[in-house]
């Protein structure tokens, strides 16, 4: 093979930058960003050039195992559905539909797949259904389903148009967004201060994204919701709301008015860890500015409180004008217009609960802090079976050490994964896809949470081995296994081959051309697969336009800025403010908060076999003020215990002064040490699981999202009989 050049997208993340990747002999020799792009425009993180070492990855899976012993050995295709079928089936006869769980990781919406991963779900019929929404979005969906009639239409941040950006809780500069798709955000960025604009933003810690602000908020962890209610008090009281909007948009602003009066930014100051000057002048400076628009995003998610703040963030640009307006939060027209018909799905919160009682269900799953206890339960729903798509939940989710012997229980468990990671080890059969490279695709979800309209083409850079199957060829498999069909030898071949004729991107071409852009609607102008293909880059669709107006689903068409029970619990928490921060933690002996931080070059538990991603110093590391440390006698890289009610890790001490004092923040996705992972160049550098302290019960108060920021912790030298074992894990590769 001669040498050749194709142009696509990385998948890793949902920026899904532009790359053109160069192959010769088969090898992929370089990767590099495409400037045709029409999002990207020629950026790329260096997650990007690690697509090529995941493809040619030795350690990757290109064969379906199954379990012997506490190995694994190569197993057919065929054979592998038809034991995986029968072995389903009869866990579902014996015990019923629930018996079946099913786990469905963030990876899986990098592509169409996620059609047919539904399609399992919708065939599984089971309440046992989780994903990673729970661990990371819940509350945005919650909020968007109470204010604007659809869990779909969480608002995206107008970046390149806004005269003012406050970032709460997120780190776009190395994200590049979430549920706002933003690649190449450090210039987009650059560009709101280049045009005259102000960036703020608001974190415990000094991010990347703060390094490019012009002012840094260090808030205290959990703190975000006093802040913003004491910005609505002066919002209020000083009469800088945009009245007239608000009467024409929205219902519940009496409400909003009354709940905040009395609560002035001094009673906030001290459990936001902001002094109160500072607060007016973040309300003040929003209101005043041509455009402005708050941005919320993991940190604020992860916290009991998510639901509230992120009601609150949209409460905030929605009285001060900000809402469906360009340079404020705006909502996509993409050309599979998901957000128009997103009204339409049925959204329910506690249809049911797990056997507990505890977590309520919410869009037709559980929260993922249930899915140990649901295993090991001997309640009406227990988990007897499992099938997990792209996550890897033992590293992802908070669950206290126990998920992990919990798999081992089952009566049987089949992973769709590429590798052998510390959840699927656990697998009676693992089904692998093939490498991202070999998959031919169109992007039509990250389009609806995109800063502008577009579409864009996956193409092949390798063609798939001839054995070889894509996921959702696996996703259809298992739903015709899984289908109660009659005559099953005959009946199973005859869906399989209808599977075979209605691919994700056969299926996304008839949906574009039914779309707001496509044939069916503006004839041969319209937009086509073909037209998409043959561009450089993709194709751009324009800004986004105000359209909230056609898209809400609330009865009267008004945004609801006051939900009876988001009002109750805000005053819940006004009153709860007279006492001490904190102040029953300490004396319990855990005196710091704990948050959780990204890298440029890491992605939840991926990319840590690659060896480019893990060159340099170790990145799992406790991050801690240099004053916190000297209090406590601690040196820069020395092993330290952290450890919480729940339980203890030992990292390497990082000592910095970008973080708030009080807090540590330690990342997620860390911890391969566990025997049988496949992940060899992972295992000489494998960090801790910072889930391991963290406490499935503690959740956001209205959707479950597990809450996993402002964890209450210490850190102390750890033992001498640890500590070797921590300095040898942390040696550097390359």
């Amino acid at each position: 093979m001669g040498a050749t050049t194709i142009a696509r997208q990385c998948t890793l993340c949902e920026a899904h930058c532009g790359i053109l990747v160069s192959v010769e002999d088969d090898r992929v020799t370089r990767i590099e960003g495409n400037p045709d792009d029409v999002l990207s425009k020629g950026y790329i993180c260096p997650k990007a050039t690690a697509m090529g070492g995941l493809h040619h990855d030795p350690d990757r899976l290109r064969t379906p195992v199954r379990r012997v012993g506490d190995g694994f050995e190569p197993i057919g295709w065929d054979e592998a559905f038809r034991e995986i079928g029968r072995r389903l089936r009869r866990v579902r006869a014996e015990h019923g539909n629930s018996a079946i769980g099913m786990y469905l990781g963030n990876p899986a919406a990098h592509s169409s797949s996620v059609l047919y991963g539904g399609l399992l779900r919708t065939v599984l019929l089971t309440k046992n259904f989780y994903t990673a929404s729970s661990i990371d979005q819940f509350p945005q969906e919650f909020v968007a389903w109470r204010m604007f009639g659809s869990n779909v239409l969480m608002p995206v941040t107008d970046i390149d148009r806004t005269h003012r950006l406050v970032v709460l809780g997120a780190n776009p500069a190395v994200s590049n967004g979430s549920i706002t798709t933003m690649p190449g955000a450090k210039q987009r960025i650059k560009d709101v201060r280049g045009r005259g604009g102000t960036v703020v933003v608001i974190d415990p810690r000094r991010t990347e994204t703060a390094r490019l602000a012009d002012e840094h908020v260090a808030v205290t962890p959990g703190g975000d919701p006093y802040l913003l209610l004491a910005m609505l008090h002066v919002l209020v009281t000083e009469k800088l709301c945009d009245e007239g909007r608000i009467a024409a948009m929205c219902s519940g602003w009496g409400d909003i008015r009354a709940l905040v009066a009395g609560f002035t930014p001094e009673q906030a100051a001290p459990h936001a860890g902001v002094d109160a000057d500072t607060i007016r002048r973040l309300a003040r400076d929003h209101a005043a500015a041509p455009s402005a628009v708050m941005y919320g995003r993991i940190g604020v998610c992860q916290t009991v409180t998510g639901t509230l703040t992120h009601w609150l963030i949209n409460t905030i640009n929605a009285v001060t004008g900000n809402l469906d307006r360009p340079g404020g939060q705006m909502f996509t027209t993409p050309p599979v217009d998901a957000t128009r018909f997103g009204k339409y799905l049925p959204v329910a919160h506690g249809a049911w609960t797990d056997d507990s009682g505890t977590f309520k269900s919410f869009r037709s799953e559980l929260p993922v802090g249930a899915l140990a206890d649901q295993i090991l339960s001997d309640g009406d729903t227990k988990i007897r079976a499992m099938i997990t798509y792209a996550g890897n939940p033992v590293l992802s989710t908070p669950q206290r050490g126990r998920l992990a012997p919990a798999l081992d229980t089952l009566d049987f468990y089949v992973a769709v994964d590429m590798y052998v990671t510390e959840t699927s080890r656990h697998a009676d059969i693992i089904l692998p896809p093939i490498s991202p490279l070999e998959r031919e695709d169109l992007d039509i979800l990250m389009p609806v949470f995109s800063v502008r309209n577009n579409l864009r083409y996956n193409r092949r850079v390798f063609e798939p081995p001839a054995d070889g199957l894509e996921d959702w060829e696996i996703m259809a498999r298992l739903v015709s296994e899984l289908l109660p069909l009659p005559a099953r030898a005959l009946t199973t071949r005859f869906v399989n081959s209808l599977f075979d004729k209605v691919s994700p991107l056969r299926l996304s071409a008839l949906a574009i051309a039914a779309g707001p852009y496509g044939v069916l609607r503006r004839g041969r102008s319209g937009l086509t697969v073909a037209k998409v293909r043959e561009s450089a880059g993709g194709i751009d669709l324009g800004p986004l336009l105000p359209r909230l107006r056609t898209l809400i689903g609330t009865r009267d068409r008004k945004v609801r800025l006051a939900p009876e029970d988001f009002v109750t619990a805000a005053a819940a928490l006004i009153d709860a403010a007279s006492e001490e921060p904190g102040a029953v933690h300490i004396a319990d002996g855990f005196d710091l908060r704990l948050i959780g931080r990204r890298h440029l070059r890491s992605n939840n538990s991926w990319l840590h076999n690659i060896p480019s991603m893990m060159k340099g110093r170790p990145r799992c590391t406790a991050l801690m003020h240099s004053g916190d440390a000297a209090d406590r006698g601690l040196d820069d890289g020395a092993p330290v215990t952290v450890a919480s009610k729940h339980g203890a890790i030992v990292v390497p001490l990082e000592i910095s002064d970008d973080i708030r004092r009080g807090t540590v923040a330690i990342p997620h996705g860390w911890g391969h040490a566990e025997p049988g992972v496949g992940w060899s160049v992972a295992a000489a550098q494998p960090g801790a699981n910072v889930n391991l302290l963290h406490d499935p019960a503690a959740v956001d108060t209205f959707s479950g999202n597990a809450a996993v920021n402002s964890t209450w912790v210490t850190v102390n030298a750890a033992p001498s009989e640890t500590a070797s074992t921590a300095v040898a894990a942390v040696s550097t590769i390359g």
